[in-house]
């Protein structure tokens, strides 16, 4: 029974990372220095037009106990927490159409934070759609880049949720507080717009 759960498991994973293939013509992500992004790279993600926030980095809302909510700095000069920015597929650098696992890397981050601190959709009344974006130690989806519809120069995030129900873009959502949490948006209603900032030297290093 458990070798036939493990095996079907294993098909459905195969099935879902397949159908994701990067095509041989999709183009790299680049950052703000113009180079790709490094598959298992470290980096700030800033929005494109500063005046409502920083970069990204965790607050604590509603009702939470810990910083979970993935949200913009509130101070317009802070480049945010530094996230990892990674794909399964053996490949050098990033493209618009891989699937990517997005976390947080910095080791100062609180006790209380989930680890490995992964983003994830989570449902959230508080939301336009319903759902935002908080960390845990797994993910229920995939994130993507991708050009904006504006100009193919900027890059806008997407969720995906493994069993589809959860997809749209990524956008910014300002609570009560002032905090511009993100949320998933739908697609094409007012994507957050980003650039990618390399965080250090690590980010030169290949994934394994």
């Amino acid at each position: 029974m458990k070798k036939s759960t493990f095996t079907l498991f294993a098909l459905f994973f195969l099935v879902a990372i397949t159908t994701h293939l990067p095509s041989a013509t999709a183009q790299f992500v680049v950052d703000t220095d113009g180079n790709p992004l490094r598959n298992g790279g470290t980096y700030y993600i800033l929005p494109l037009v500063r005046g409502y926030g920083g970069g990204i980095e965790l607050a604590q809302t509603g009702n939470d106990t810990c910083p979970l909510t993935v949200a913009l700095s509130r101070s317009e000069a802070s480049d945010g927490i530094p996230i990892t920015i990674s794909s399964l597929f053996k490949t050098f650098f990033i493209t618009h159409e891989l699937p990517l696992e997005l976390k947080f890397s910095d080791s100062d981050l609180p006790s209380c934070t989930p680890t490995p601190p992964k983003w994830n959709v989570v449902k959230d009344e508080l939301a336009e759609e319903g759902w935002s974006i908080k960390v845990s130690d797994d993910s229920e989806g995939w994130f993507f880049i991708h050009s904006s519809d504006y100009d193919a120069q900027f890059y806008q995030l997407v969720f995906r949720s493994h069993d589809d129900a959860v997809r749209g873009d990524i956008g910014i959502d300002f609570d009560s507080d002032g905090t511009g949490r993100l949320v998933v948006t739908g697609y094409n209603k007012y994507p957050f717009l980003v650039q990618f900032k390399l965080a250090d030297d690590s980010s030169r290093s290949v994934a394994a």
